[in-house]
């Protein structure tokens, strides 16, 4: 898996965790052990009254609401990872 990501180095990503929490930017780098992703969006799915996928709708139609400019993600957190320009709009 981490060869497949490594393709997304550059491109803004949506990354779903096994928790409450999700991470939207840009993907800078690809470790061992996480991803380090730049001008970040960390969300706490459990705040606010949007559902998650209304969340990443809203991003795409707004951009990134960056919170950081660098974030690690724990690998054995993550569920799903997908390119932001590939979420399909309904």
């Amino acid at each position: 898996m981490r060869e497949t990501l490594r393709e997304l180095i550059g491109r803004e990503i949506v990354v779903d965790t096994r928790s409450h929490w999700m991470y939207i930017g840009r993907l800078e780098a690809v470790r061992d052990d996480s991803l380090q992703l730049a001008e970040a969006d960390v969300h706490d799915g459990t705040e606010g009254s949007l559902p998650k996928e209304r969340y990443v709708l809203s991003s795409c139609e707004t951009g990134i609401k960056a919170n950081r400019r660098s974030v690690y993600v724990n690998l054995e957190y993550v569920v799903s990872v997908s390119p932001l320009d590939e979420v399909i709009r309904y």
